[in-house]
């Protein structure tokens, strides 16, 4: 069976809802878990990114661990978080769940400019992702951090060879995208209906 680094992901994708359309916290979080080795080829530059998405995971999943029956359903943790009004806190849920979601944006747009840009460089194609995704949500300080950052961004050439493995790469990521797309959307549209989808970093 060949495979590239988006095989695990992709078949996690298949199983990230219920019978009835509902999306499930693990492997929602599972998903996002199996992207961090594609992270670790960016090496430095997105260590940022990394950290901060593993810090959300790891708050999600400490809330799905406390009651498992629950918060099978991934919106019933911010539900919980708009009863008691607690969704806007910084540490909440709510919170986690919102910037892992867009960092999970900005990951499938870079997927989506290195298969559609192929004459792009790894730092333009970054740049442009981040342009279309993150940027709005950072002030100066979180913004000039990433462009710093993006500078360490590898070769293309050399990245594309590491995350290649035995499959075909462009294809994978290509259809990895175009799954992951609608659940991201289906996520906002969520936190927007309860009035959570606009919180922003300095």
């Amino acid at each position: 069976m060949e495979a590239t680094v988006f095989t695990p992901a992709l078949d996690g994708l298949k199983l990230v809802k219920s019978d009835q359309g509902e999306l499930l916290t693990k492997p929602y979080l599972d998903v996002c878990k199996m992207l961090m080795p594609i992270l670790d080829k960016f090496g430095a530059a997105m260590g940022v990114v990394k950290s901060d998405i593993s810090g959300n995971i790891s708050r999600l999943e400490s809330k799905y661990s406390s009651n498992p029956s629950r918060f099978n359903y991934l919106y019933s943790l911010i539900q919980a978080e708009v009863e008691t009004k607690t969704a806007k806190s910084s540490s909440s849920c709510t919170n986690g769940l919102l910037w892992l979601t867009r960092a999970m944006d900005f990951l499938v747009e870079l997927f989506r400019d290195l298969v559609e840009h192929q004459d792009w460089s790894m730092a333009h194609a970054c740049t442009d992702s981040y342009g279309k995704t993150l940027k709005k949500w950072h002030g100066w300080l979180a913004s000039s951090s990433f462009m710093v950052a993006i500078k360490l961004v590898p070769d293309r050439k050399k990245f594309m060879q590491v995350i290649g493995g035995t499959g075909n790469i462009q294809a994978d990521m290509e259809r990895f995208c175009t799954n992951f797309s609608p659940v991201l959307k289906e996520i906002h549209r969520f936190l927007a209906s309860v009035g959570l989808d606009s919180m922003k970093v300095t």
